[in-house]
């Protein structure tokens, strides 16, 4: 029986498990994408190879022994971005902590120390399975070596021997050194001789073995051009060769004990917690014989006692207390509008029962759920309230909810489950699987937590003067979240399918011009082909690279508009087609069968600013000042007993909260004069005037007014308005100058955050900045551009909350028809009756511009119209 040993290249894994997939961190905020990401494929390797002997190498440093020779090697790489360097220290604890020896060395690549353990390996008879994303390795194949290249993402692979390498490229592992020396690679800036890729690389060394015997019979190569290119190019191509070798003969010792895989499993559980990954804990077990995991029995799910009669529940009211809360916590199936309930468990004061809706003290717990006198406590309030509207049973008095409590004492953390929050703030952990969320015995032992969980919250929200926001503001919010959800609203199908038609029209106008311009036929969608055309073929210049070829991306396309029609065309054409997948394709999938209406998902637990966002639609991206994002508007309609859509919308509210946080009496005086701010501030800046203000000198102004908010440099403001890097700066220096309370408030909000670790908004809600102090100036500037805007954004965020919360109660006081149906940045949406349409304007505008009394008044635009576009 063969011994196995596996040797990974960390360093390629690690790249490749980031950008495969979104950013994750925890409730603590550490990255975790990369590190969890590696973690799967690692355990997917050890359960499939199951190898005797593993070792993961690591790049150490940039700089290696290649530098010294050609100075210019992988001189073109980008700097790690601070969310994955950050990464690479877990990823390293975790190898130590499955058993798994590291390696790097100062001055080497991780490949050379691949290939050196690869053949030292290989000579003491083990079969060898070398693991990585860079096909460099390749060239190491050879009987008894085996490489297994991840070709896409982190879950396509593929495993080379001699002969399916030979298969696929009619060449021999060996010969691929010189194919990588003739072709270059540009990932690793390795020249290579120019105009040569792989055909003619290939073609070149099964005509003549390898490069010196090119190099050596010029006069053989067929093509006078291709023997002149290879003639002028021999140092080159020679230098290229001797940068693409992996060396295998690195001064290494080699003791195969070393290599002994042996997990440690009690230190990969806690690495497993700290970093979130419950999920794969299970895929521990098993590892390795007699190893298995330290037992959670403590933690276990209790036993659900089963309420079945209307005397189970008496336990429950007598523990109720005038200053108690009853945790609730649902189980559900289902989604608005078709959720279904399946059952309650509740626990007040130690005790707690699960009662199936099909019970019969299923109307006690109604009961319950609808007594006004009862305080409740639940996780995800929402879940709840929408399960309660569902059944057309009242829920009232919600009074905490652990997820928004949670949320607000940590806005940067991805993942608020209960398992998640009773290990970090209890100390405990659930032995949960994906099934058992839909148990009693799950559904009691969530109740039981959310009580445990309420007095640590409480005490944390009070301490870190969130709780008014808490109470006042948040909690409020989910019943009006809920209604909205439940509610949902409608969509014009018929005109859905015009405008889809009429797109799709447009789309193809846009991609026979885009062939017409460039002259061929080919997959715009494809970043190949696209690349080919615009760099090779149209000879534009290259603004970035990937490890695959050109970048084409949104950010080059930008950089290259002006420098060929077909740009333009191009970035129309990304345009409309996202639009048209997002919401003309995706938003008649999303149209509800019964209720005719989308019921979009609104998420108060995402953002780290405090604002809304929206899924399945997201209607906070629909474009605001482009005809189709317009004719979008267009298809969301008042629903059959409703008349019109009323849109109101907040003037200027960042600017306007900038000017009272900042208290500069220029920007404050320009709101209370009711000026135009942007062209007043142009008038401040270009030193003119209000009336000789021209439509561009206030475009700028606008762009500095909104890029002041959020902390933009004059390289941005420069890429922004299209004027030189010194013009931006001046600028921005020049506003300053006169608004020079803006400047103060800038430099106190940073100077704060530097001295306590956050900033917080006018209503208290805090954004924690751990790179405030960072010895690294991107991401110090990154926190201090961040400490600056927050304030403002937030508090934006802030105000819009809480006039809907103001709006919705005077609206259900007044016992209106009418209803709120969406929130979108700055901007209430409602449907409302004829009768009902000057009230509720009123009402609306007055609710909204009261809510909070700044140095400066808040205006709000309120208009009507047949639908949402016609409202704006």
């Amino acid at each position: 029986m063969s011994t196995k040993f596996m040797i990974i290249d960390g360093s390629s894994l690690v790249h490749r498990a980031f950008y495969a997939l979104p950013i994750l961190s925890t409730a603590g905020g550490i990255y975790t994408n990369a590190v969890y990401g590696f973690t799967t494929m690692l355990l997917k390797l050890l359960e499939n190879v199951k190898p005797d002997a593993v070792a993961v190498a690591f790049d150490k440093s940039r700089i290696t022994f290649r530098n010294e020779f050609y100075q210019a090697y992988k001189a073109h790489r980008q700097a790690t971005p601070s969310e994955l360097a950050e990464q690479f220290s877990y990823v390293r604890r975790l190898v130590e902590a499955f058993g798994i020896k590291v390696l790097e060395e100062a001055g080497y690549e991780a490949d050379d120390i691949i290939g050196t353990v690869a053949c030292q390996a290989e000579q003491h008879g083990f079969d060898v399975l070398i693991v990585t994303g860079d096909k460099d390795a390749l060239q190491l194949v050879k009987p008894g070596v085996q490489v297994m290249l991840t070709r896409k993402g982190i879950t396509d692979l593929e495993v080379f021997n001699p002969e399916t390498f030979f298969a696929k490229y009619g060449i021999t592992p060996k010969q691929f050194i010189d194919m990588k020396g003739l072709m270059g690679d540009p990932s690793d800036n390795i020249p290579g001789v120019a105009g040569i890729g792989e055909k003619t690389a290939l073609k070149l060394l099964q005509q003549f073995g390898d490069m010196e015997a090119v190099l050596q019979h010029l006069d053989q190569v067929s093509g006078k051009k291709l023997q002149e290119t290879l003639a002028n190019s021999v140092e080159i191509a020679l230098l290229s060769k001797k940068l693409a070798t992996i060396v295998c003969d690195m001064p290494l010792a080699f003791e195969a004990e070393s290599y002994k895989f042996q997990p440690d499993m009690a230190k990969l559980q806690e690495l497993f917690i700290l970093l979130e990954f419950q999920s794969l804990i299970p895929r521990l077990t098993g590892l390795t014989a007699g190893k298995t995991i330290p037992a959670l029995e403590e933690h276990s799910l209790p036993t659900a006692q089963i309420a079945v009669s209307a005397e189970d529940l008496a336990e429950i009211r007598k523990s109720l207390r005038t200053d108690s809360c009853l945790a609730v916590f649902p189980v559900v199936s289902g989604a608005v509008p078709a959720l279904t309930v399946d059952g309650m468990a509740v626990s007040c004061q130690g005790q707690a029962v699960y009662v199936p809706a099909d019970s019969a003290c299923w109307d006690g717990i109604l009961s319950l759920l609808a007594d006004s006198s009862v305080a409740k406590m639940t996780h995800d309030g929402k879940q709840l309230l929408n399960s309660c509207r569902q059944m057309g049973a009242p829920c009232r008095h919600l009074a905490f909810d652990t997820i928004i409590a949670a949320y607000l004492i940590e806005p940067s953390a991805t993942d608020y489950s209960l398992n998640v929050l009773s290990h970090q703030y209890l100390s405990q952990m659930a032995n949960v699987t994906a099934g058992d969320s839909q148990s009693s015995d799950f559904a009691v032992w969530a109740a039981r937590t959310i009580e445990a969980l309420y007095p640590v919250f409480r005490q944390r929200l009070e301490s870190a003067g969130l709780f008014s926001l808490f109470a006042d503001i948040e909690v409020p919010l989910v019943d009006i979240l809920s209604a909205m959800e439940t509610g949902g609203i409608t969509v014009d199908t018929e005109h859905l399918k015009t405008i889809n038609r009429d797109l799709s029209a447009k789309i193809e106008k846009l991609l026979a011009a885009i062939y017409a311009i460039s002259g061929e036929q080919f997959n715009v969608n494809s970043t190949k082909q696209l690349g080919a055309l615009l760099f090779d073929k149209l000879q534009l210049p290259v603004i970035k690279k990937t490890k695959t070829g050109y970048s084409t991306d949104a950010e080059v396309l930008d950089k290259l508009l002006g420098r060929h029609p077909v740009i333009e065309y191009l970035l129309n054409y990304r345009m409309l087609t996202k639009l048209k997948s997002t919401y003309l394709d995706g938003m008649g999938i999303l149209v509800n069968s019964l209720t005719g209406r989308i019921h979009t998902t609104f998420n108060q637990t995402v953002t780290t600013t405090g604002r809304l966002s929206s899924s399945e639609p997201n209607l906070q991206n629909i474009p605001v000042r482009t005809e189709e994002g317009r004719r979008i508007r267009e298809l969301f309609i008042p629903g059959r007993d409703w008349n019109l859509i009323l849109s109101a919308d907040y003037s200027q509210i960042e600017l306007r909260v900038l000017a009272h946080m900042s208290d500069d009496a220029n920007l404050i005086d320009a709101f209370r004069q009711n000026q135009d701010i942007h062209t007043r501030t142009a008038s401040e800046v270009f030193g003119v005037s209000m009336a000789e203000v021209t439509p561009p000198m206030r475009s700028k102004a606008k762009a500095v007014n909104f890029g002041i908010v959020y902390g933009i440099s004059d390289y941005g403001l420069s890429r922004d308005i299209g004027v030189a890097r010194k013009e931006a700066a001046l600028y921005i220096e020049s506003y300053f100058s006169r608004y020079p309370g803006v400047k103060k408030y800038m430099e106190q909000s940073v100077a704060m955050a530097k001295e306590q670790g956050y900033v917080s908004t006018l209503f208290g809600r805090r954004r924690y900045l751990p790179d405030i102090n960072n010895s690294n100036f991107s991401l110090r500037s990154f926190a201090e551009r961040t400490a600056m805007n927050t304030p403002i954004q937030g508090t934006a965020a802030d105000i819009i909350k809480k006039a809907m919360v103001d709006v919705y109660a005077l609206m259900q006081e007044r016992r209106l028809k009418s209803r709120m149906l969406v929130q979108v940045h700055d901007e209430l949406l409602f449907e409302v009756t004829e009768e009902e349409k000057d009230e509720v304007a009123s009402l609306v505008k007055q609710a909204m511009e009261q809510t909070v009394e700044l140095s400066v008044p808040l205006l709000v635009d309120v208009n009507t119209g047949e639908n949402w576009a016609a409202a704006k």
